[in-house]
């Protein structure tokens, strides 16, 4: 344990993660609190959060951004670590993580991530060093509402970056993956037509075959194989789904409008 002043809450936002979560809060055993925010598990999440000496909290799911910002308004220590269920803190990037609150010249660390889909840790595609802003100065760190999904943290001072990587075991299966990228490229769309995006019939086939290329080719997709070449082409299709999304979101707000 250390000082209060530099204590560590890990949070982790659950829902019906009890295949996860063991190990997850196995890893983190070494923060100072843990407090898992869940939005309403129907499996054993929260059994199995409670027998690991959890904090629970239950907040209904908006989006990810408000939950990650409701989650840092009822922490109580001066920084917090977002870890996902999915996601495992080893030993190394524990005390990597204690030696960085105890620098005290920034208010945010990023931290590098290693992502394993269906048994391929991935080199390319940008899955490789995929760089997460996690540890945060609780008081200095807000989330923008309105970003429903890749939220970011907003942080008010210096953010600098760890060495050690957090370790996500993001798919088992090419099914698991297909099903969270339905629920993202809604989620997406959802944010676009917030924002009040632009939507062109060119669009639908050449932001497509431009995330395909920026995936495989630029950001090199392509060192993964197989597994890249699979992954890149679905991300592609589900910028294309997203559009789909959105010109029905649009189709339909311009219909209520009108009665």
């Amino acid at each position: 344990m250390t000082g209060p002043a530099r204590a560590i809450t890990a949070v982790v936002l659950t829902l019906n993660e009890a295949r996860h979560l063991p190990a997850c809060l196995d890893s983190l055993q070494w923060a100072d609190e843990i407090v898992v925010l869940d939005s309403g598990s129907t499996d054993t999440t929260v059994a199995i959060a409670r027998a690991a000496g959890a904090r629970i909290a239950v907040h209904a799911f908006e989006n990810y951004s408000r939950q990650r910002q409701h989650a840092l308004e009822i922490v109580t220590t001066p920084w917090v670590f977002f870890v996902d269920a999915d996601e495992r803190v080893g030993p190394d990037l524990a005390r990597e993580a204690r030696r960085a609150v105890d620098w005290g010249d920034a208010s945010g660390f990023r931290v590098p991530r290693m992502n394993v889909f269906w048994g391929h840790t991935m080199r390319g595609g940008g899955w490789w060093p995929d760089c997460q802003l996690r540890l945060l100065e609780t008081a200095r760190a807000r989330f923008d509402p309105n970003r429903a999904v890749h939220e970011v943290a907003h942080v008010d001072g210096t953010i600098r970056d760890l060495e050690l990587p957090l370790v996500h075991l993001n798919y088992d299966t090419v099914a698991e993956f297909r099903a969270k990228q339905e629920v993202y490229a809604r989620l997406e769309a959802e944010r676009r037509w917030a924002q009040g995006w632009p939507l062109r019939a060119r669009q639908f086939a050449l932001q497509p075959i431009r995330e395909f290329l920026r995936r495989y080719v630029t950001l090199g997709g392509w060192r993964d194989g197989r597994t890249g070449l699979t992954v890149c082409a679905l991300l592609a299709w589900y910028e294309f789904v997203a559009l789909a999304h959105l010109r029905r979101r649009r189709s339909e707000g311009a219909s209520n409008s009108s009665r």
